[in-house]
């Protein structure tokens, strides 16, 4: 008998995401785009949270978060202001 753990997009659609009416994620659009950190966090973000726009800014969808931290590890500082989101609310992991 094997074991098929099936897809990560299967294994993350069952988490549960309670969101708040405070984004716990902010961007300096000006200074993200003038270091480059605005198609770093796009390109490195598992949970594909941010979005860059047509006018070069970056959208953040903060409710999908994974709260993992890989944004803050390759922006530069300043760049974000990341929170974990208020007791009671965020993700809820349902597989592992």
């Amino acid at each position: 008998m094997t074991f098929d753990p099936g897809s990560v997009n299967d294994r993350l659609s069952q988490n549960v995401f309670h969101t708040d009416a405070v984004p716990h994620i902010e961007i300096n659009q000006e200074l993200a785009k003038a270091t480059g950190t605005s198609k770093r966090i796009v390109a490195v973000c598992p949970a594909h949270v941010y979005r860059e726009e047509a006018d070069g800014t970056i959208s953040v969808e903060f409710a999908g978060c994974l709260e993992c931290g890989t944004c803050l590890a390759v922006a530069d500082p300043g760049t974000l202001r990341w929170v974990y989101p208020s007791g009671g609310m965020g993700v809820e992991y349902r597989e592992g």
